[in-house]
């Protein structure tokens, strides 16, 4: 059976747009010791390629599962937060708990790493952090 010429740029289009699409995908962690240790979230997005909002907060990925998030009021007006949350990495996604206490975790994919620096889709936002 013969492709009509008027067929093949729609098949080219959706080949080019798989490829795109797979050079785009998450990064899956093998374990949580990827991402061990201290990072520096400096900015939060709604958007990949949108308007960043600064940001000074740690966040201390420990081996025994818990995330010591530190975050500073930049203006100075409640000066430090620290808090301690519950993570583990499943299936090639940070599952991070949601609110100290309670039992709601949130999903947390790689979006981009490359050395010292990490992006993170999360359920609402993207986190741009880079590595202590």
């Amino acid at each position: 059976m013969a492709i009509k010429r008027r067929t093949m740029p729609l098949i080219f289009l959706g080949l080019q747009l798989f490829v795109q699409g797979q050079s785009m995908a998450d990064v899956a962690l093998k374990d949580g010791s990827e991402i061990l240790g201290k990072w520096k979230l400096y900015a939060e997005a709604a958007k990949l390629d949108g308007e960043k909002k600064q940001l000074t907060v740690e966040w201390d990925f420990q081996n025994d599962g818990v995330l010591q998030t530190t975050a500073t009021d930049s203006v100075g007006r409640t000066g430090e937060f620290k808090t301690a949350l519950k993570y583990s990495v499943v299936d090639g996604v940070i599952k991070r708990q949601s609110t100290p206490g309670r039992d709601k975790y949130e999903s947390c994919s790689v979006v981009e790493k490359q050395g010292n620096e990490m992006i993170l889709k999360c359920t609402y936002l993207y986190f741009f952090l880079t590595k202590k």
